[in-house]
């Protein structure tokens, strides 16, 4: 990998993006990008050691944590604690926010390992954290965490993977970075990340078909339907971990669908650790993210783990999408989950 740019060398070159800061956001980035090295090694020798299966607690979600889950979000607590440069972390296995450093600038967001009850049968699995600047002046407020999407300074994701990937962006523009295990160091492989106009690839889980809104039905029938002019019909993928539906969309060009469900009526993926951080790097890429109607990064922020339904990929296809929402008489969210 002779002549590579590393993950650190990157982040330092870039830190003339901001002014405002003195080198913090990244020796933040730095810190993040440490812990994952240290899930990605539990990652890779899971089925070697007792790290595999439920650790018996239920998290704030009301979902059974797996082991793997625990350790991560133990592994970036624990480095953004040593590193300095977070006052705040909230995490997806968390009821409440956790205060490391009333001194410190940052806030940051994370769900620990996404599409973990994967691990168990060798899945890909993820990492999603988002860093926003504190609005509080003194000590940790649930209003520093309680931001909208837009005002996010960073957001990125790892995939743990057949090859380990981080890919970030600080609002100009994606790179991603694949872990060279030879020197343990995170190295740029695709640089200034862009996702395709439109694609072939449709990830939504159509397991729950009979519970989607008419629109989001409509839109899968469309995807079935055969038209050379629009090369469809396109092809269905759904890996079940976001990171892993995401990164290979962002890649190949495609949509990911997560609707409000009978029984999700306000969706399913949490706001602050999910869609809001791959809304910030989809947007960044020349992608489209919306809950149906209204852009995911516009959505007012009123609870740590407020859910919502998400369209996001590239941006003709979210835009179809939004038409079937539309022609289908659903104009808001508000409408559907008051129906």
């Amino acid at each position: 990998m002779l002549g590579f740019q590393t993950l650190g060398q990157f982040i330092i070159e870039k830190q003339a993006d901001f002014p405002y800061a003195k080198g913090e956001l990244s020796r933040l980035l730095r810190d993040i990008g440490i812990a994952a090295k240290i899930v990605n090694r539990e990652v890779n020798k899971a089925g070697l050691m007792d790290i595999l299966g439920h650790a018996g607690n239920i998290n704030v979600q009301g979902e059974s944590q797996q082991k793997l889950d625990v350790f991560a979000d133990e592994q970036f607590i624990s480095a953004l604690r040593s590193g300095g440069e977070c006052c705040i972390v909230a995490s997806e296995e968390n009821e409440d926010f956790i205060p490391i450093n009333d001194e410190a600038k940052y806030v940051v967001a994370i769900d620990p390992l996404d599409g973990s009850s994967n691990i168990d049968v060798n899945v890909a699995v993820g990492t999603i954290f988002s860093i926003y600047r504190r609005v509080s002046a003194h000590g940790a407020c649930l209003s520093d965490v309680l931001q909208k999407g837009t005002e996010q300074v960073a957001a990125g994701y790892i995939i743990y993977g057949s090859s380990t990937m981080l890919v970030y962006t600080t609002g100009k523009g994606v790179n991603g970075f694949t872990l060279d295990p030879s020197i343990g160091e995170f190295c740029l492989s695709h640089p200034d990340l862009q996702i395709p106009k439109t694609g072939t690839i449709y990830s939504v889980n159509e397991g729950n078909y009979v519970h989607f809104p008419k629109g989001v039905k409509q839109y899968i029938k469309y995807c079935q339907v055969e038209d050379v002019s629009t090369n469809r019909p396109y092809t269905s993928r759904y890996i079940g971990s976001m990171v892993a539906d995401l990164h290979r969309n962002l890649i190949k060009g495609g949509i990911f669908v997560y609707p409000v469900t009978s029984a999700a009526p306000n969706g399913k993926l949490r706001l602050v650790y999910e869609c809001n951080p791959m809304a910030f790097i989809i947007e960044q890429a020349g992608g489209r993210a919306t809950n149906g109607w209204d852009r995911i990064l516009a959505l007012p922020v009123t609870e740590l783990h407020q859910r919502s339904p998400i369209f996001i990929g590239s941006e003709a296809m979210v835009k179809r999408a939004e038409a079937f929402m539309a022609e289908a008489g659903t104009l808001t969210f508000n409408d559907i989950i008051t129906a």
